[in-house]
């Protein structure tokens, strides 16, 4: 057996794959499980990782004829689960490789990040430990060994990707065009090129995503919309040039500077929160505000992960 080290970094809600190496490592918080690791995954691997997650449907029985009238389907949360093989390399070490897998798979009340790498993709949900069997027989009493069952639920059945990505886009502005004050001189100089407070965002998934909003100050009215769709989040709202608007899409969240609520500013005809998703592929977005002239500093930033099922 290679030599191998248990992990230290265990307590903190590590960045999603940030330990992992390797194919068929598995990354829980802090905790390293897999090839290299004295945490070795079972010839069976891992179950409900790739599975398809129990549907919840809204069809309604026909009354009068065979069938039913199709409804929305909505996954339900995932189970994934792990048998793992506890081998330190002798038994000196069995007391430090115990104590710390223990300690990383004990009762969270938060969620923390599940990351699995296989054929060179990581992938990675917000999950709770929610089984742990360990069986404490003489192998486990003498060497410190034992093959141990793991289960995870995860309550967004979504796989997502480590690395999240981010769009940027400044309310529309029209190009100044020539300056024919002082005359024309080859070459022609239009100046700065303008905005049109559109942006295009690409989930690479097969599964919605659900983004971080934030909308940058001085602006007044800000507004996100879904050109497919028109669809928005608008807010009635004055952002100061220090101000950040976070809407937290996942969480149904409106937040002033990262602290007050400011979800009651909400327009009436503004989409709620957790249903303004980026479908999979590519989705055509429009900043906007009140009307008058537009501050360059005003902004709008998407953040997202591509989202798989």
């Amino acid at each position: 057996m290679a030599d191998t080290q248990p992990n230290t970094a265990i307590a903190t809600d590590a960045p999603p794959g940030s330990l992992i190496t390797l194919d068929g490592q598995i990354q829980w918080a802090g905790l390293l499980l897999g090839p290299g690791t004295p945490y070795e995954i079972a010839s069976s691997g891992l179950t409900g990782w790739a599975d398809l997650p129990a549907l919840d449907s809204g069809d309604v029985l026909r009354p009068d004829q065979h069938g039913a009238w199709p409804g929305t389907q909505w996954a339900q949360q995932r189970t994934v689960s792990a048998t793992v093989w506890l081998l330190p390399d002798s038994a000196g070490q069995a007391d430090a490789v115990i104590g710390a897998f223990l300690a990383g798979t004990g009762v969270q009340q938060g969620e923390q990040w599940l990351a699995v790498r296989l054929h060179g993709r990581t992938l990675a949900c917000r999950a709770r430990v929610s089984q742990r069997v360990v069986p404490t027989d003489r192998a486990y009493a003498t060497q410190g060994a034992a093959k141990v069952t793991l289960q995870w639920v995860c309550a967004d059945p979504r796989r997502y990707a480590v690395d999240e990505r981010v769009a940027q886009t400044g309310l529309p502005s029209p190009e100044p065009g020539l300056d024919w004050a002082p005359g024309l001189d080859w070459p022609l100089d239009w100046g700065p090129a303008g905005s049109t407070g559109n942006m295009t965002v690409v989930n690479e998934g097969d599964a919605p995503t659900a983004p971080v909003v934030e909308f940058r100050g001085p602006v007044t009215l800000p507004s996100l919309t879904r050109l497919e769709d028109g669809r928005r989040l608008q807010y009635d709202i004055t952002l100061a040039d220090s101000d950040v608007l976070t809407v937290d899409t996942s969480a149904g969240t409106v937040l002033l500077n990262g602290t007050a609520s400011r979800l009651y500013t909400a327009r009436p005809d503004s989409l709620p929160e957790y249903l303004f998703q980026l479908p999979p592929g590519p989705t055509s977005l429009a900043f906007r505000a009140a009307p008058g002239p537009a501050d360059p500093r005003a902004s709008v930033s998407v953040t997202w992960r591509d989202a798989r099922w």
